[in-house]
């Protein structure tokens, strides 16, 4: 079941349209990241969540309209949001990645909402494009993180 969780919340951002790169003298400053429930969240994206699952162990929200949509997902557990990452590692995306939450969505959208939630942004390639896959993050160089917590 997460598979499909994870494949319908890529497909969704997919489908909210990809945009290219913002220039980084644009991003915003980043503040501490948001930690709470998916409306504390949610809240402080602003966004009033359609939430599509509530599951003890996943809660996953849509937000926003045309090519500002985005999804919002919380996690139970540290664990949950890792092999949740996983699996969405098959199919790429951008991903904003706080401690038990992710927003999926277009890069201009989670670029912006970096600005408003902290957290870490990681560009993922696709590994079902025939690329070699791996991914990008952005975070200093030399800050040690060398994947998902």
């Amino acid at each position: 079941m997460r598979k499909l969780l994870v494949a319908g919340t890529v497909l969704v951002a997919a489908a909210a349209g990809c945009t290219t790169g913002a220039a980084h003298d644009d991003a915003p400053k980043i503040p501490r990241t948001a930690t709470g429930t998916l409306e504390q969240i949610a809240r402080r994206a602003g966004c009033d969540p359609e939430v599509q699952t509530d599951a003890a162990e996943l809660r996953q929200a849509t937000c926003g309209t045309g090519t500002g949509r985005y999804v919002l997902a919380t996690f139970a557990t540290d664990r949950g949001q890792t092999e949740w990452l996983d699996v969405a590692d098959d199919y790429g995306g951008d991903y904003l990645v706080g401690r038990k939450w992710i927003v999926v969505g277009p890069d201009a959208v989670v670029t912006k909402l970096r600005g408003r939630l902290g957290g870490t942004v990681e560009r993922v390639s696709s590994h079902h494009s025939g690329s070699s896959g791996g991914g990008g993050h952005e975070e200093a160089p030399g800050s040690g993180h060398t994947g998902h917590h």
